[in-house]
C-alpha cells in the first residue's frame, strides 16, 4: 500500500468512527427520551466511501447499551462485514433501511421508531394534522406508505422507496415513523420535530374538538420549513452535551 493509500485509508476510518460516535449517540437519545421498544427498530448510517456498507444496532442490544464499537456493518445484501460483539441483524430493519441507503444517495442516515405517539398518529385516518407549529414544519417534509406486514418482504423495499420519493420524513401507516438526512444529526432533527408533532397531536385530540389555522397560515410555514434540517447545527451540539451528562460512554 502506498504512502497516498495507506493516508486515504486513514482519512477514511476516522471518517467512519465519526459517524460510529453520532449514531451511537442517536441511539442513546432515543432511549432518553423514552422512544426506544426494547431491541426493536432501528437507526442506520451510511459507512464512508465507495464499498456501500452501512451501520445498524446488533439485534439483542437495548438502545441504552450502544456504543460507537458495537455498531453492525453490513453490506447492500444483509452480510455483516464487521461486528464488534453481536453479529445479527435485525431482519426487517435490513428490509427499511437498505431501501432507503439503496434508493436514495443523499441519505446518509435512516431512523425508524415504534413509539406509541408515532404509532397512534399512523393509525389516525387523516394522519398529522395541522394542529401545531411544529406539525406544520413537517407536512411539506412527510410522505406516507401503507402497512404491508413486518418488513421480512425484500420486494417492499421498492414501494418504499418510491413513497418516500424526496421527502425526509415518512409515516408507516399502522407502524410508526421514519426519517431521513445526508448525516445523523440533521436525521436526528427531522425525527425529533416529527415525533414532537404526534405527541402534541394525540394530547390535543384527546382533549375534544380541536382548532385549524388557516390555509394561509399553513402554507406560509411550509414555506419556512424549508431549512428546517440546518437546525442540526444548533441542535445536535446541545444534544450531545445533554447526552454527556445522562448517558456518558457511546463514544467507545
Amino acid at each position: 500500500m502506498t504512502t497516498s493509500e495507506q493516508s486515504t485509508e486513514q482519512d477514511l476510518r476516522k471518517a467512519e468512527w465519526k459517524v460510529r460516535t453520532e449514531l451511537a449517540a442517536a441511539y442513546r437519545l432515543v432511549a432518553l427520551f423514552g422512544w426506544d421498544d426494547l431491541i426493536f427498530t432501528h437507526l442506520s448510517a451510511r459507512v464512508p466511501g465507495p464499498d456501500h456498507h452501512f451501520l445498524i444496532n446488533p439485534y439483542g442490544l437495548l438502545f441504552h447499551e450502544i456504543t460507537a464499537s458495537s455498531l453492525v456493518k453490513v453490506d447492500r445484501d444483509s452480510q455483516v462485514v464487521e461486528a464488534g460483539g453481536l453479529r445479527r441483524v435485525n431482519p426487517a430493519g435490513f428490509t427499511i433501511h437498505s431501501a432507503v441507503h439503496m434508493g436514495r444517495e443523499d441519505a446518509g442516515a435512516v431512523m425508524h421508531l415504534h413509539a406509541p405517539d408515532g404509532v397512534a398518529v399512523s393509525a389516525h385516518r387523516d394522519g398529522l394534522l395541522p394542529l401545531s407549529q411544529t406539525a406544520m414544519l413537517c407536512l411539506n417534509h412527510l410522505s406516507y406508505h401503507d402497512y404491508e406486514g413486518v418488513a421480512l418482504n425484500l420486494d417492499e423495499r421498492e414501494r418504499l422507496i418510491r413513497d418516500l420519493g424526496d421527502k425526509s420524513m415518512m409515516i408507516l401507516r399502522n407502524h410508526g415513523v421514519l426519517t431521513a438526512g445526508k448525516d445523523v444529526p440533521e436525521t436526528f432533527t427531522y425525527l425529533y420535530f416529527l415525533m414532537k408533532a404526534c405527541e402534541i397531536q394525540v394530547k390535543a385530540q384527546s382533549c375534544g374538538p380541536t382548532w385549524m389555522p388557516s390555509e394561509q397560515a399553513i402554507e406560509t410555514t411550509a414555506d419556512q420549513s424549508q431549512a428546517l434540517g440546518s437546525a442540526a447545527a444548533l441542535t445536535w451540539p446541545a444534544l450531545v452535551r445533554l447526552l454527556d451528562s445522562k448517558s456518558p460512554g457511546y463514544a467507545v
